[in-house]
C-alpha cells in the first residue's frame, strides 16, 4: 500500500510539473476549443504547401474553400461553384460562382479572384501545380513538368469562369480539389496571414510552437461555425497526446496517427472522454515487383494472397479499427466493385504454388519451395510496419514461401523501389486511392517508373489488353458507361495480383464527451469541425 502510494504521490507530482514546463503558447485559454493534430504544419501558405502534407491541409478546410469539393461518394461536385458545365467537345469547363460569398475580410469572391489563383498555381514550381502539367518527355529537363493541360482561364463576368483545355483532362476537377480561392494579388501575405472564405478566419501562427488559432467567420455561407474560437495543437508525441487528453487540455483528437490501436481504446475506460470509429478510405498494401521471379507468376502472387490471414489481422493487431480491403478504391466510390476476392486459405495457396511448379519438398509440412527467400522491404521507422512484417513472414513460412525483411529508412525505401530493387513491399496509400484515376496511376503500361521519372505503377505491371481500358476508362464521363469499364478493370486487376490491398485504416477520433456531432467522411478531411457543437 505504501509503496502504491508512494507511486500516486509521484505520478501526481509528474503531473504538476508537466502542466508548469508546459509552454505558455500550449496552454489551454478559457473558451477555446483545442484539437490536435500529430503531424507537423511545416508551412501555412495555402497554395505553396504541397497537397500531400496532412496538416496544412487540416489547416487549409478551416480557412479556405475551393471551386470544387469530394463528395460522400468521392466524386466532385461545386463548392465555391454553384454549377459546372463541361463542354461537349470536353475542352471548356464553365463555373458559375455562388452568390453572397465573401472573404473573411469582407470583401466579395469573384472570377477575379479565381482566375488569379488559378493562374499564380500554374505560373509557380509549387507541388500542387504539376499534376496540371503532362510529364516532360525531356530527361534532361530541369523541370519535370511537360505541356500544361490548361489554356487558358477566363473571368468572362463576375460570377462565370471559363477553363479552356489544351487536351481533353479528366483531372481537372480532382485537381482543384485542393486549390483554395484566395483574393486578387494577395499571394505573398498569404504565406503570413491567410485570408480566405471558409467556416473559421486565422488569427495567429506559432511555427516554434506549432499553434495555429482561428475563430468562427459568422458571415460564412454556408452557416457559422458552432465553436468561436478554435486552437491546433501539433502533438506528435504519444506519450505527451495521451497526457493532454487525459488531463483535458485537448477537446479532441481526430485521426490520431501517433497512436497505437491499443492506446487508442485505452480512452474507452475514460469517463471524461468518448472513442469514436467511422470507416476509412487510406488503404494499406502489399506492392510485388511483378518482374523479378518468381513473383512474375500471378499464380504465386495469388499463393501469397491466400496466405495471409487479414482477417485475424486487423482484429487482434488493429484491435478492428480498420476494414478488410477488397480494391484499391475505398467501399464508398462511385466506381468501387470488388472483383477476384482472396480470403485466408492455406490449402488455396499451396495448391497455387504447386501449379506454378513450386512443390513442397517433402509434401507433408510447410518446407521452403523457393531456394532464396523472397525480400519484403518495409520503412524501418514504423513500428506497426515491422510487427505487421513479422506477421506476413509467418503466415508465408506456413506455406512454403520463406521470407526476409529489409527494414530501411523512408528516403532509400522509395527510392530502391522506383528502381526495382524490391521483391515485395508493405505500405500505404494516403488520399491518392479516392479516385479511379488511380488504376490507371497503378497499372498501366505508361506508367512504369524509370531513373528520370518517379510513376506509381510500383509494380512493373503491364497487360497490353488492360491498357486500353484504362486510357478509355479515365476519358469517359458517363458515369454508367465508366462503372462498366471499372468493373472489367477490378476483374483483372484483383485476379493478376500486382498488389494485394489489405485493409483501410479506420478514422478513429477520441474527444471529450461533451462534444457533440461528430461526423468524421472516409476521407476523413477537417470539413466536419465547422459542425461541431459542445455541450454543458
Amino acid at each position: 500500500m505504501c509503496s502504491s502510494f508512494r507511486f500516486l504521490k509521484c505520478l501526481a507530482l509528474t503531473s504538476v510539473l508537466l502542466a508548469m514546463l508546459l509552454p505558455t503558447a500550449c496552454r489551454r485559454r478559457s473558451g477555446v476549443f483545442v484539437i490536435a493534430l500529430s503531424d507537423p504544419i511545416r508551412t501555412i501558405d495555402p497554395i505553396g504547401a504541397a497537397s500531400t502534407e496532412a496538416a496544412p491541409e487540416r489547416v487549409r478546410v478551416l480557412i479556405f474553400n475551393s471551386l470544387v469539393k469530394k463528395d460522400e461518394k468521392f466524386d466532385y461536385v461545386p463548392e465555391l461553384a454553384s454549377k459546372i458545365d463541361r463542354s461537349e467537345d470536353g475542352l471548356t469547363f464553365t463555373f458559375a460562382l455562388r452568390d453572397g460569398v465573401t472573404f473573411h475580410d469582407g470583401q466579395p469572391f469573384t472570377s477575379a479572384d479565381a482566375k488569379y489563383t488559378i493562374d499564380t498555381l500554374l505560373a509557380s514550381d509549387f507541388g500542387k501545380s504539376a499534376s496540371f502539367f503532362a510529364p516532360s518527355t525531356n530527361a534532361a529537363a530541369k523541370s519535370s513538368k511537360g505541356p500544361s493541360y490548361v489554356s487558358s482561364v477566363e473571368a468572362s463576368d463576375p460570377h462565370t469562369l471559363i477553363i479552356r483545355l489544351t487536351t481533353e483532362w479528366t483531372g481537372l476537377l480532382s485537381n482543384l480539389v485542393a486549390i483554395p480561392m484566395i483574393p486578387k494579388d494577395s499571394y505573398e501575405s498569404q504565406k503570413t496571414h491567410p485570408l480566405g472564405t471558409g467556416p473559421f478566419k486565422f488569427k495567429s501562427y506559432d511555427s516554434s510552437q506549432q499553434v495555429v488559432d482561428v475563430e468562427a467567420n459568422p458571415n460564412y455561407w454556408d452557416g457559422p461555425p458552432r465553436i468561436p474560437a478554435l486552437r491546433v495543437r501539433v502533438i506528435s508525441d504519444m506519450n505527451a497526446l495521451q497526457a493532454e487528453l487525459r488531463a483535458g487540455r485537448v477537446d479532441m483528437a481526430p485521426l490520431p496517427t501517433s497512436l497505437s490501436p491499443d492506446a487508442v481504446n485505452s480512452f474507452k475506460q475514460d469517463q471524461n472522454l468518448q472513442v469514436l470509429q467511422f470507416p476509412g478510405s487510406n488503404l494499406n498494401l502489399l506492392t510485388f515487383n511483378v518482374s523479378a521471379p518468381p513473383l512474375n507468376d500471378a499464380r504465386v502472387r495469388r499463393a501469397i494472397c491466400y496466405a495471409i490471414d487479414r482477417e485475424t489481422m486487423v482484429s487482434k493487431l488493429l484491435l478492428g479499427q480498420g476494414k478488410i480491403a477488397h480494391s484499391i478504391l475505398p467501399e464508398e466510390s462511385w466506381a468501387f466493385t470488388q472483383g477476384t476476392t482472396y480470403h485466408y486459405d492455406p490449402a488455396e495457396a499451396k495448391k497455387l504454388l504447386d501449379e506454378a511448379g513450386f512443390h513442397d519438398p517433402d509434401g507433408d509440412g510447410p518446407q521452403m519451395r523457393f531456394s532464396k527467400p523472397l525480400v519484403l522491404r518495409i520503412i524501418g521507422s514504423s513500428t506497426s510496419a515491422r510487427e505487421y512484417a513479422g506477421v506476413f513472414q509467418n503466415y508465408l513460412k506456413e506455406v512454403g514461401v520463406p521470407i526476409t525483411i529489409e527494414a530501411v529508412e523512408s528516403t532509400t525505401h522509395f527510392t530502391e523501389i522506383r528502381r526495382g530493387n524490391f521483391e515485395i513491399a508493405y505500405g500505404q496509400w494516403v488520399g491518392g486511392n479516392q479516385d479511379p484515376i488511380f488504376y490507371k496511376d497503378l497499372f498501366a503500361t505508361s506508367e512504369i517508373p524509370t531513373e528520370t521519372r518517379a510513376s506509381k505503377n510500383r509494380s512493373r505491371y503491364s497487360n497490353v489488353a488492360l491498357d486500353p481500358l484504362l486510357e478509355e476508362a479515365v476519358k469517359t464521363w458517363d458515369r454508367q458507361k465508366a462503372i462498366s469499364l471499372y468493373t472489367k478493370i477490378q476483374q483483372v486487376v484483383s485476379n493478376d495480383a500486382p498488389i494485394f490491398p489489405l485493409w483501410y485504416q479506420a478514422n478513429m477520433v477520441i474527444a471529450k464527451k461533451s462534444v457533440g456531432n461528430i461526423h468524421v467522411n472516409a476521407s476523413g478531411d477537417w470539413g466536419f469541425v465547422k459542425d461541431l457543437t459542445i455541450g454543458k
